[in-house]
């Protein structure tokens, strides 16, 4: 197949599943958006925002959208790693022998819904790092991987509400992106209560399977970047380390810590992912600039006066990115 066509099939499909989401979802174009650029790119997901604004629906919406194997974990305080993961149980045969078994948990799907991740305790939290990041849990010395595709969508209430638990920062580097959900405006707000109160809503079709899912990862993977741009990212990141060289003002100003190479991948993958969206086959310095909040803002670490002013990451990237310029000073002298 030519790489046209590729990239003809690859929009068409994922219309194909934007439409499903539409009659399910109202508003929040944006957060859609960006949860599709990210599982096209092969990452897991982080939704933030206060309860009642749709993240579990809109999760189990694209769940349904998709012809793979989902599974739920409701994180709650007095939930156990083994609870997440699976545990070796003892078995009996029909000749009366006894052995351990290990029975999978619930994070043995294709699409797992951390629902209200930061309500379980850090140990709890912990027990999806290896999931996320290998794709197996290992229990009892015995790796069990998990099949293909897989991809994690977590949501979370605002860190500062009442029984919830921050995220630790090796976890939130495993998220590709975290996307905030904002509460709706007035107009919206009244199509929602129209679609909610009246006949059931129409359930989403699902569109895609596992193999075509993985098809479409594969064409991401093969999207061309050129070294300019990959260059631009690694600049963006090291922006964003307070004790570079090439740190911006902001970073060194409100930053204790900043994004490192898991940023950069993530910039990248989710630039090739809005290149072919947006009907290309290469990556433009827009895709990176696209990308760059949900890709780093939880990767950026407030200090104490970043926190005492009530810095947001999203505005320590804007500055960033302000102050970065797509052809380095010095090629541009050369030039």
């Amino acid at each position: 197949m030519d790489l046209d066509r590729e990239l003809s099939d690859f929009r068409k499909a994922i219309r194909d599943l934007e439409t499903e989401m539409r009659r399910v979802i109202v508003g929040q174009e944006q957060v859609v958006h960006e949860i599709l650029v990210c599982l096209l790119a092969g990452g897991h997901a982080l939704l933030e925002g206060a309860p009642g604004l749709g993240k579990t629906l809109l999760v189990r919406t694209l769940a349904r959208s998709l012809r793979l194997a989902f599974s739920r974990i409701q994180f709650t305080p007095d939930l156990m790693p083994a609870d997440v993961t699976g545990t070796n149980v003892i078995v009996e045969d029909a000749g009366g022998r006894k052995r351990f078994e290990f029975q999978r948990g619930p994070i043995f799907g294709n699409i797992v819904l951390a629902d209200e991740i930061n309500r379980a305790t850090p140990r709890t939290q912990s027990a999806l790092l290896e999931a996320m990041q290998e794709h197996g849990v290992t229990v009892a010395g015995t790796r069990h991987a998990i099949e293909p595709p897989f991809f994690v969508l977590a949501t979370e209430n605002p860190i500062e509400m009442e029984g919830t638990y921050p995220l630790p920062e090796a976890q939130l580097d495993r998220f590709l992106f975290k996307i905030l959900v904002p509460s709706p405006d007035e107009a919206t707000l009244v199509r929602i209560v129209e679609a909610t109160t009246g006949a059931a809503p129409a359930e989403p079709r699902a569109v895609l399977d596992g193999p075509r899912l993985l098809a479409l990862l594969d064409l991401v993977r093969r999207v061309p970047v050129a070294e300019p741009l990959a260059r631009f990212a690694a600049r963006l990141v090291r922006a964003t380390q307070p004790e570079s060289q090439e740190a911006s003002a902001a970073a060194r100003k409100h930053l204790r810590y900043g994004a490192g190479v898991r940023g950069a991948q993530a910039i990248v993958l989710a630039a090739k992912v809005e290149a072919l969206l947006r009907g290309r086959v290469h990556v433009a310095f827009e895709d990176l600039r696209a990308v760059a909040k949900p890709a780093l803002r939880h990767r950026l670490l407030l200090n104490f006066e970043g926190e005492a002013e009530g810095v947001r990451q999203d505005a320590i990237v804007d500055a960033v990115l302000a102050d970065l310029p797509e052809v380095p000073a010095e090629v541009s002298r050369l030039g």
